[in-house]
């Protein structure tokens, strides 16, 4: 009898802890990051990012944690949101993913009203790997 030995589940598995369905787009929230996908054509305003501040303070109150930005959709930020997000002493990493050319452009600008560090991906895995490490030698 040939027993081969299988693999139970991986070591680093992310899994969905909630998810939010919200009037412009869903983010979701895992261990120690949140991950939004905002819908083609909305401005994240300020009352839109108030929402994702509520979940994080749901899910993050008294933790560190990363935010990934996956830019599928195109979309606009009002750089106002960025004041907003700078002054959550324990977001820790925030990342932007996306293949198009035009979000590259708009990173830079987007960086200068962050003023905190902030990192553009091309491919998801690599954000979520940049997010932890960030999250865990904050602790």
């Amino acid at each position: 009898m040939n027993l081969r030995k299988m693999k139970v589940g991986q070591a680093n598995k992310k899994i969905v802890v909630r998810e939010y369905r919200l009037d412009f787009g869903t983010v979701q929230v895992f261990e120690d990051y949140i991950v939004s996908n905002f819908n083609e054509g909305i401005t994240v305003t300020l009352e839109r990012a108030y929402q994702i501040i509520g979940i994080s303070e749901i899910h993050f109150r008294d933790k560190n944690f990363g935010f990934i930005s996956s830019r599928k959709n195109s979309y606009a930020v009002d750089p106002t949101v960025y004041d907003y997000f700078r002054q959550m002493d324990n977001l820790k990493a925030y990342a932007i993913v996306s293949r198009k050319e035009i979000d590259m452009h708009n990173f830079k600008i987007e960086k200068m009203f962050y003023k905190k560090e902030m990192k553009f991906f091309i491919e998801y895995e690599n954000a979520v790997t940049w997010v932890k490490r960030k999250i865990k030698s904050a602790k």
